[in-house]
């Protein structure tokens, strides 16, 4: 991904908003979770094969929310990672 490769061309620590930037090079990522956001969406398609309109349907915002690290471009980036950060991490990668 080119954000992340500028990222790290100009030494930037830079945390996205999604798993995937992480698991690419970026160093975190702190964000809604995806498979959450798919089963709302799974919820919300089946209320509407069953005769919900969409328009009354409520906004739904995310409850749960991931962080992921990722320790090889901390280290590139001469960054320590603190070990409580660490322990709340939902996924990390060395």
């Amino acid at each position: 991904m080119r954000i992340i490769r500028l990222a790290a061309r100009n030494s930037l620590p830079a945390i996205y908003e999604a798993r995937a930037y992480v698991t690419d090079g970026g160093l975190m990522s702190y964000g809604g979770s995806i498979a959450d956001a798919y089963r709302q969406a799974g919820i919300y398609v089946a209320r509407i094969l069953k005769g919900d309109k969409p328009g009354d349907l409520p906004v739904v915002q995310p409850t749960k929310f991931e962080l992921a690290i990722n320790l090889k471009t901390a280290k590139a980036l001469g960054l320590d990672v603190p070990p409580q950060l660490l322990a709340r991490g939902d996924e990390v990668i060395e």
